[in-house]
């Protein structure tokens, strides 16, 4: 068997000095006796690659995108979302408001700091706006929702015009780094919401307390916000939480035995246990779509990505009865644009058959080298490499011998672990990459040629 591998290794080294034949190409037998000599084979054949429209993208997250973006080249994005709240089981205030009465309420929309909290110009005006959801959501976490479906787009609770860098914060503020410093500042859009919103929420734990008995009953009482921008272009917050405020006073006796009046918060926030809804829609990219020679596209979020079909049915002609050893793919990427404010290539990328791609995201699922290949991009030669995607071509071929196979390359968001004894980490997680990002790929003909190996005994 180590005989047989060896050769095997070097019919690899010598695999682009193959051609395209009728007949399969052999690189060379074992050196083992007549009895039991193996042949390795090698043919080249071409895939089909196109750029395709993907009209939304699985994506259940606490996380979202706000704002709208364009890129010369990739088009418009537009970025917003609906959030629903945790609430504890049979919640109520910590305190009673003086004289019943809450002071006010605000909507914080918060980011990281830094190019991590978002993306294009910091300095680009835009208006951020908030809509109260009149019916419960479902659990629908596709990014092509229709958020008129769910809110009262009459009735606006609160604004805010903001930059993604806010001026207003001194440099003494902004340079703290200790997170447990009471001034540590988080950078954040603060909206003030209508009062009579948190008016209506107290009176709600007074008059009917089963209304917070859990998370159903309090989701028909207070459905979510609905949180959009409704004016400027040029940036997209990244965030990271969202959370709202109710501000009141209430009184108590301190330790001198005098009254004394604390101002305080109920806080309420957006977590995993409840439904967000992020909606992104992508204008302008019809030109991506045009049958063109020389590339295909991948832009995220949402957008379009690159279906590869491989001529599975003449593959099976060719090889008939032989072993499949290896089919190695890789997809070669054009440098980036350098204009302002450029889209970067997503680092991760999954390959999996084109019927699949629901079933792996709503599932959680991972890379198996089986039907699902990661792809990592290198930046020095801007290469997607998978590896040895044989394994999807036999399944392909003992159940579907008579037709190619389609499959769609899709950028993906990779969490990992690291390992000393695995190149690249342990993946833990794998979900479709909400980040603006943009990616032109080779697609002509020496692009699209693929090296098959097969092995055959003689018997």
């Amino acid at each position: 068997m180590e005989i047989k591998n060896l050769i095997l290794g070097f019919a690899l080294g010598g695999v682009l000095l193959s051609g395209c034949n009728d007949e399969l190409s052999q690189v060379g037998p074992s050196i083992q006796p007549d009895a039991d000599r193996s042949f390795v084979y090698a043919d080249t054949f071409y895939v089909e690659a196109s750029t395709v429209k993907l009209d939304s993208v699985y994506a259940r997250t606490v996380s979202g995108l706000l704002g709208d973006i364009y890129d010369p080249l990739y088009g418009h994005l537009t970025t917003d979302y609906i959030c629903q709240f945790y609430c504890p089981e049979d919640y109520k205030f910590a305190h009673e408001p003086l004289d019943g009465k809450v002071d006010s309420m605000a909507f914080f929309i918060m980011y990281n700091r830094g190019e991590n909290g978002y993306m294009g110009d910091s300095l680009a005006p835009m208006t951020a706006q908030v809509y109260q959801v009149t019916k419960p959501l479902e659990r629908n976490y596709y990014t092509n929702m229709d958020p008129k479906q769910y809110c009262d787009m009459q009735t606006l609770l609160g604004e805010k015009t903001y930059t993604a860098y806010d001026m207003s914060i001194s440099d003494s503020i902004r340079n703290i780094t200790d997170s447990s410093d009471p001034n540590y500042y988080t950078p954040n859009v603060r909206i003030r919401i209508s009062t009579d919103v948190a008016q209506r929420f107290y009176d709600e734990t007074v008059n009917n307390p089963e209304t917070f008995q859990n998370q159903d009953s309090f989701n028909q009482f207070f459905p979510g916000f609905y949180v959009t921008t409704s004016f400027g272009t040029g940036s997209i917050l990244k965030v990271a939480q969202s959370s709202f405020f109710i501000y009141y006073k209430y009184q108590t006796t301190n330790e001198a035995g005098r009254d004394t009046i604390i101002h305080t918060r109920e806080q309420f926030n957006v977590t995993k246990e409840v439904i967000q809804m992020n909606r992104m829609e992508n204008a302008n990219i019809e030109h991506l779509l045009e049958p063109n020679e020389e590339y295909t596209y991948m832009k995220t979020p949402s957008g379009v990505c690159t279906r590869i079909v491989i001529p599975a049915a003449e593959i099976g002609r060719r090889i008939g009865d032989h072993i499949l050893n290896n089919l190695n793919f890789t997809m070669q990427a054009m440098p980036q644009e350098d204009w302002l404010y450029a889209l970067e290539a997503p680092s991760y990328v999954m390959l999996m058959p084109e019927d699949s791609v629901k079933s792996f995201f709503e599932n959680n699922k991972i890379e198996d080298n089986i039907t699902a290949f990661r792809g990592d991009y290198s930046t020095s030669t801007r290469v997607y490499s998978f590896g040895n995607i044989s394994n999807v071509l036999q399944l392909h071929l003992e159940s579907n011998p008579d037709e190619d196979l389609r499959l769609l390359v899709i950028p993906v968001n990779r969490t990992y672990e690291t390992s000393q004894y695995t190149e690249g980490g342990i993946t833990t997680s794998i979900s479709n990459y909400l980040i603006p990002s943009a990616v032109k790929l080779k697609k002509d003909k020496e692009s699209r040629k693929i090296v098959v190996l097969t092995s055959q005994y003689d018997q």
